[in-house]
């Protein structure tokens, strides 16, 4: 029986066919579709042996390649196929389509390489983005470089574009490499070309974003960002997909807004997380700790964080936009002014007893989704003001009033919360689909306000 490391070692192999995407064109989806075919008809023999997974083998059919092949046919046609080209004006680039088959079919295998020598969740990870991301940088060098000697890159909207900075196939490689891995550790096997096609589209929509970054710019903010996630890891403020979710989010926040911007959003991850673990084993023992000893997981940062990566995305989009940036910038900062809020309401509110319910200011057990203490709020208001003052101190575009905006989206996020967790969460809602809306309503708010008192 094969080993699952010459398993994966196969599959890198059928995803190295991406790398004759520039010279092929359309060709490529043909080979792809050929290889296809084969895995589906092939149900026995040293093909069969190399490619069969336990699901395949109950089957008689290699449906894992059949899956990888046919994704990988699929989105090469966004990058090759003329007609598609001329009517979209935006072809997926062909280098991020390479870099999309590439990170997950050599990810796979360095993710086996790992488990060779240790079976260590944390390492699989690591294996999985590393040997990922240096597939899709290296693939996307390659292919450029064919398309640079070839003269086959003719731009966008005329026909594939081929040419990549090696600034942006970093970025790109590294945005694939992180949400590859993120899929995968939440999916099965089996979906595979579920993950390709996620991280081929990903890739698409950024690639047509302005990035103006270096490549010392793209190497000094992915040594930022993994370094703090692993540290969140070490300090089990994070899970390993909470980690992962959180250097994402860290990578395309400075590299899409800048510095200032990812101050913003690390302030948040650090506060949020060490509040966490403040006092744990007392709010253990009264029932409102964090799950998972306080190691916050993918739901969590999300359910904080989603709105702030979608004012990242709008602003750096924004050139095409007719709405002024700063406004996005607000959202940011209201949205992560609220996170704050709401994180250190509850973990500093629930050490301290009689609480009340928001809503009728009836005594409640502490731990009561609602339930609020003058403590707790003193402390959320505390927690918006800290954004506040950091963006006071990095955005030109923040002066004291603009400060005073970031404060009331963070007080009004928190409100929202705690409202929200009065009336609806439990059976119906989770808690990270409130804190989503908690910072919605934060964006929303300062947004507004921004709008009628800052931005002209």
């Amino acid at each position: 029986m094969t080993t699952p490391l010459r398993r994966a070692g196969g599959f890198a192999a059928v995803g190295t066919l991406s790398l004759a995407a520039a010279p092929l064109g359309v060709g490529i989806a043909v080979a792809f579709g050929a290889v296809a075919a084969v895995a589906f008809l092939v149900d026995d023999g040293p093909l069969f042996e190399l490619f069969a997974r336990v699901g395949d083998r109950e089957d008689g059919r290699l449906n894992g390649l059949l899956g990888f092949s046919l994704a990988a046919a699929g989105l090469s046609l966004f990058a090759t196929a003329p007609q598609f080209s001329r009517e979209t004006g935006a072809p997926l680039p062909v280098y991020a389509f390479v870099a999309g088959v590439l990170v997950l079919g050599y990810g796979n295998l360095g993710e086996r390489l790992v488990q060779t020598v240790r079976d260590d969740p944390f390492l699989s990870a690591a294996g999985f983005t590393v040997v990922g991301f240096l597939a899709a940088f290296l693939g996307q060098l390659v292919v450029s470089t064919v398309g640079r000697v070839a003269g086959i890159d003719a731009g966008a909207g005329a026909g594939p574009v081929v040419t990549v900075t090696v600034a942006d196939a970093a970025f790109l490689a590294a945005a694939g490499a992180l949400t590859a891995a993120l899929l995968r550790s939440m999916l099965f096997e089996r979906d595979d070309p579920l993950v390709m096609l996620s991280v081929g589209l990903l890739l698409w929509f950024l690639s047509y974003l302005p990035t103006n970054v270096t490549t010392t710019g793209v190497a000094v903010a992915l040594a930022v960002t993994v370094g703090l996630g692993i540290v969140s890891y070490v300090l089990q403020t994070a899970s390993i997909e909470g980690m992962l979710t959180g250097v994402l989010l860290s990578l395309l926040t400075i590299v899409l807004g800048g510095v200032g911007w990812f101050a913003v959003l690390i302030t948040f991850f650090a506060v949020g997380g060490l509040s966490t673990k403040f006092r744990y084993d007392a709010k253990l023992s009264r029932g409102v700790a964090e799950e998972n000893e306080g190691a916050r997981g993918t739901g969590n940062v999300l359910g904080n964080s989603a709105v702030a990566l979608a004012a990242v995305l709008a602003y750096a989009a924004s050139a095409g936009l007719p709405v002024d940036a700063t406004l996005f910038l607000f959202a940011f900062a209201g949205s992560l002014a609220a996170a704050m809020s709401d994180t250190l309401s509850s973990e500093i509110g629930g050490l301290f007893d009689t609480p009340r319910l928001i809503t009728s200011l009836e005594r409640v057990e502490p731990g009561t989704d609602g339930g609020v203490t003058w403590q707790g709020e003193l402390a959320g208001v505390a927690g918006a003001a800290l954004v506040a003052l950091i963006a006071f101190a990095l955005f030109e575009r923040v002066d004291l009033l603009g400060a005073g905006v970031v404060l009331v989206g963070g007080v009004v996020g928190m409100t929202v919360d705690s409202l929200l967790g009065a009336l609806v969460e439990g059976d119906r809602v989770g808690n990270e689909a409130v804190n989503f809306l908690a910072t919605l309503a934060g964006a929303v708010a300062a947004t507004l306000v921004a709008l009628f008192v800052v931005v002209p």
